[in-house]
């Protein structure tokens, strides 16, 4: 099957259509108004060469009935004499043709005489016939300016309104990014669609930003209200008498302090205020420290180790979680493979989830019987972002998930725009 001829993309803009529009309706617009005038023209010059010759033939005609003496080219059967028109007049009736006369133009009057013959004359029709040609010239060149001018015109005001169409997409687009104070402001310019498109726009916006950081605000009076507690709760628990009731309670403070340390660093990930202190490492070597505080069964794989600049506890934090979520979620055997500025973590389980390949990792959201509360894939992409690094989430074929870290390329202004690199050998921040 022949594949159909598909446009180029270009064509589907609304610039391009608007200006296909205009053009086509400027020229119906050219060509109705053009033939009305040429009609109009051409049936007024015509009836005026007919009334013309209409009259000389009645002259020549009582001057043929009085013996006078007629012109060349006048009188019976004239030399030129259209066919049709003479045999109009020899079957009894009166009638005008355009035709030639010496190779000009002319219009022709004939009517009966007798013995079966026409009595003729002409007029000279070139100057008519020039007034219309110079007429139709008038209309095409008027024609032409006026669409070319009518074009531009609609273009600009065109232009104008997808411009700022874009704008509101780009703003919207920015959003949808993470940047809640992106506004269009377009509402003081125009009281148009565009602008209610705008407005609407803004209004949601900030809208989400209110709901949003209510709340991040209520994650992190949540989590900060819990510290206290189970501070408390942890250092009875140690209290308790040995046994198994004691060491359930344990491990459900752990556990409870573990998830609202999460919390915490989830709502300061949100906030968007962390800063990084970037160091050079080998990453490789940064990879099998985290591997082994991670204390799994994890194998490395090393292609090619760059020396990079990063923040070395929050490159921890990101693999840490993608290593965890692998063993948690997955099945072993879990690779961690270094190859220039990408980190690559696979495992031989089920892979991810669809909602997470399409939408990323979300809080609180598990499938099936995971168990979990969706935080660790969520910290990790958010350390990621103030990192500046891309994770991408894939499942590889025939089984198995794929969590992919890529470095940013270290620029000159790197070190200048951010906090004073600390040394390599210092002790891990705390998580």
């Amino acid at each position: 099957m022949t594949p159909r001829p598909r446009l180029p993309a270009w064509t589907s803009t609304l610039t391009w259509k608007a200006a296909v529009f205009i053009t086509l309706m400027c020229c119906g617009l050219a060509a109705l108004l053009g033939g009305l005038v040429h009609g109009a023209m051409t049936h007024q010059t015509v009836s005026t060469a007919r009334e013309k010759a209409l009259g000389k033939l009645d002259r020549i005609t009582k001057e043929y009935e009085t013996g006078g003496r007629m012109a060349r080219g006048e009188g019976i059967d004239p030399v030129g004499l259209p066919a049709d028109l003479r045999a109009l007049a020899v079957s009894g009736k009166r009638g005008t043709a355009v035709g030639e006369h010496r190779g000009r133009a002319a219009m022709w009057a004939a009517a009966p005489a007798d013995n079966d013959t026409a009595i003729a004359v002409s007029v000279d029709f070139t100057s008519s016939e020039r007034t219309i040609a110079e007429l139709d010239r008038a209309i095409l060149g008027s024609s032409g300016l006026a669409i070319g001018g009518t074009l531009l015109i609609g273009a600009f005001g065109v232009t104008r309104i997808t411009r700022r169409l874009h704008q509101t997409a780009q703003v919207a687009r920015r959003i949808s990014a993470g940047d809640l104070d992106a506004r269009v402001d377009d509402s003081a310019r125009s009281r148009d669609e565009v602008a209610a498109v705008s407005r609407a726009l803004d209004t949601m916006a900030s809208s989400l930003q209110s709901k949003l950081e209510a709340e991040q605000r209520f994650t992190a009076d949540v989590a900060h209200e819990l510290r206290t507690p189970l501070t408390g709760l942890n250092a009875a628990a140690e209290l308790l008498p040995p046994g198994r009731p004691a060491e359930l309670v344990r491990d459900r403070v752990q556990a409870m302090r573990a998830l609202t340390e999460d919390l915490l660093e989830i709502s300061r990930l949100d906030t968007r205020s962390e800063r990084v202190e970037l160091d050079s490492y080998d990453l490789a070597e940064l990879a099998a420290r985290t591997i082994r505080a991670s204390g799994t069964d994890t194998t490395l794989t090393v292609v090619t180790s760059p020396r990079v600049e990063t923040d070395r506890r929050r490159l921890d934090r990101i693999l840490g979680n993608l290593i965890a979520n692998a063993h948690k979620h997955g099945a072993a055997p879990v690779t961690v493979t270094v190859n220039g500025p990408t980190l690559t973590v696979t495992d031989a389980g089920p892979g991810y989830p669809p909602y997470l390949l399409t939408c990323g990792p979300q809080r609180f959201r598990t499938e099936g019987m995971n168990k979990g509360h969706g935080l660790g894939l969520t910290i990790a992409a958010g350390q990621a972002r103030t990192l500046g690094a891309t994770l991408t989430f894939r499942n590889r074929d025939p089984a198995g998930a794929e969590a992919r870290v890529t470095l940013r390329t270290p620029t000159p202004t790197t070190r200048e725009a951010t906090a004073p690199p600390r040394r390599g050998d210092d002790p891990t921040l705390p998580g």
